[in-house]
């Protein structure tokens, strides 16, 4: 009987070992996550797989930059403990993160943020105990994108599997579900007939020729706020026309995501407490049609923004119930908007239907002779206009520089002679009409360039979106002036606030700093263009690795990354190159205009799949 009760004591020893030792192993393999096989992992801030840096896409400015002005990533302390053999796929459910604007790390943080404000959808970036250290994949059954310009009008419901802007729209065009695919008709809140006749009839209501609202070429950056799917953007193309469509990552929150996968100009954000990434007088024509923003709150604070970042005679043209509406509430908002715009010099172009166009003064006489005590008034002089990169907007009225003042207008040559032509902002840099013509052939060259090393990769339908992450003075984009392609050009924060000028040439674009994660989706662009970027936070002491997993995050399956940058660079993505999926697209080449030490090496993102997402699939 004793023989019996041991026997069944070390049994049941045995099988309580067994037992914590699979669960260790359970443990360990949620842990450290998928390998290269597609197994999906989710790692919250654990720095087991990393030494280059302290942060996730969130550097210190205060750091103590001068004990890492030459630490060049780690390189020169070998590979042993420095670069990961692989890096864990994130979970599925994170396959649309968004790291600045992520609603569940604002949720975790309790984050007291003011709702009427909209703070809660402007950026609120990771702390470095919650980034996330492993690679977004792609959802279930992902396709490399349809081409442009057939994406214009449909895309892979796979991409993006959310209908619910179909069911909820369905009565306005916005998007239909048919098959694999969503088709967009074209259609929007107040142009449920299509966005073509509507901008056809802004134009008549302006009387520009042949009802084309770029009027000649007058017309060529549009700031659409609140776009939805930008298909007023989308639209606008085909009249030399680029928008940058703007909307929150709100309760339509895939609406930015659907224009992008068209292959429509657009960028995350919102009209909340912070400007706009924009400098001033980027824009001829602002667009609100039932955008549901209170433009009457805090003493006209969101209409003085948009007042900013239009040009001298920009125009805002508002389709809004306010607009036309009998009943008691839309004739005072009415009647109160009325009155703030008359104070700030804006004047109706024409009204019709249910549309009023406003136009801004081309000078300052209007603002000058206000009345004493006038208000709004007029922004202090020490106020620099151009300061965007987390500055609180101000109501106040931004006035025109001298020079603008003294022509009556931006004194910018129509599109698309504009692109070539030296702007006058030129002088703000001290650059003169002959460095501005050099940069933009140096950048033909490189164009070319590139194109040629990519001949082999491309066709001229394979590249849509393309960012340039440090875009100067926007001569990369005006390279690629002739091909069906559009650009984000992003000028750092930290840098000379050259995005006057890329505006100014007719371009679009944004600020950025890129120690922090860019506002957009994953997979949104098919061509990165990084020119010196690494060496640029290396001076900062911002983690190289985490910007190469952002690179990652922003480029598309299939898609493309051009580095220019030092030789140590260079070195250190291509120790990446396996635990990113990536390959060589050729050997890196030095820079053939022999001007500096930069090499040339581009990329391609391979197109996997996570194992559940191939179950998912079948």
């Amino acid at each position: 009987m004793m023989r019996g009760r041991s026997d069944g004591a070390q049994k049941k020893r045995l099988l309580t070992s067994v037992a914590v030792v699979a669960i260790f192993v359970v443990v360990l393999y949620f842990y450290f996550g998928s390998k290269s096989n597609g197994e999906s992992a989710l790692e919250y801030g654990s720095r087991s797989l990393r030494k280059l840096g302290s942060s996730y896409l969130g550097g210190d400015d205060d750091s103590d930059l001068s004990s890492k002005q030459d630490e060049k990533f780690g390189l020169e302390d070998g590979e042993d403990g420095i670069v990961s053999k692989s890096f864990p796929v994130c979970d599925d459910r994170h396959s649309e993160l968004i790291p600045c604007l992520d609603r569940h790390l604002i949720y975790q943080m309790r984050l007291k943020l003011d709702l009427t404000l909209m703070e809660h959808y402007e950026r609120h970036c990771p702390l470095p105990e919650r980034r996330f250290n492993c690679l977004i994949p792609p959802p279930a059954g992902y396709k490399v994108p349809i081409k442009w310009p057939r994406s214009r009008d449909e895309v892979w419901k796979a991409n993006i599997p959310h209908t619910h802007l179909a069911h909820e729209k369905s009565d306005q065009n916005w998007m239909v579900v048919k098959g694999e695919k969503i088709i967009f008709p074209g259609g929007g809140t107040h142009f449920h007939y299509g966005a073509d006749k509507y901008i056809a009839l802004i134009a008549n209501m302006l009387k520009f020729p042949n009802n084309n609202l770029n009027n000649g070429g007058r017309i060529r950056t549009v700031f659409d706020v609140g776009c939805g799917v930008a298909s007023f953007g989308g639209y606008l193309l085909s009249s030399d026309i680029i928008a940058m469509s703007l909307a929150p990552n709100d309760v339509h929150q895939n609406q930015i995501q659907f224009a992008l996968e068209r292959g429509i100009p657009a960028y995350l954000g919102v009209l909340g407490t912070k400007r706009l990434p924009y400098p001033s007088r980027s824009f001829e024509f602002a667009h609100c049609s039932r955008c549901r923003i209170d433009w009457l709150q805090r003493d006209g604070i969101l209409l003085l923004e948009l007042d900013r970042v239009l040009r001298p005679g920009g125009y805002f043209a508002y389709s809004s119930p306010e607009a036309y509406a009998q009943d008691e509430e839309d004739l005072r908002i009415w009647k109160q908007m009325s009155t703030l715009v008359e104070r700030m010099c804006w004047k109706i172009a024409e009204k019709k239907n249910q549309t009023v166009i406003w136009v801004k003064p081309l000078n300052n006489d209007c603002y000058m002779g206000r009345p004493a005590g006038t208000q709004p008034p007029l922004c202090q002089s020490n106020d620099d206009p151009d300061a965007v990169w987390g500055v609180n907007m101000e109501a106040c009225i931004t006035p025109y520089s001298d020079y603008d003042h003294k022509v009556g207008g931006s004194g910018l040559a129509p599109w698309p002679a504009r692109l070539s032509t030296p702007p006058p902002r030129l002088a703000d840099f001290g650059y003169s009409s002959e460095m501005f013509e050099k940069d933009v052939e140096l950048w033909q060259r490189r164009v070319e360039h590139y194109w040629n090393i990519l001949s082999s990769k491309i066709s001229s339908d394979t590249l849509r979106n393309i960012m340039d992450m440090k875009a100067n003075l926007g001569s990369f984009a005006a390279g690629l002036k002739d091909k069906d392609v559009w650009v984000m050009n992003v000028v750092p924060k930290d840098g000379p606030n050259t995005l006057k000028i890329v505006y100014d040439r007719g371009l679009i674009g944004t600020t950025h700093d890129w120690c922090e994660a860019f506002s957009t989706y994953p997979r949104t662009y098919d061509l990165l263009h990084a020119w010196n970027i690494f060496s640029d936070i290396e001076k900062k002491g911002c983690s190289g690795e985490d910007l190469l997993l952002e690179i990652d995050r922003i480029v598309r399956p299939s898609g493309f990354v051009i580095f220019r940058d030092k030789q140590h660079v260079i070195d250190f993505v291509k120790k990446y190159l396996s635990p990113l999926h990536w390959e060589a697209v050729a050997d890196p080449t030095p820079d053939q205009d022999q001007e500096g030490d930069e090499i040339v090496f581009i990329i391609q993102k391979k197109l996997w799949l996570t194992s559940e997402s191939i179950r998912d699939t079948e």
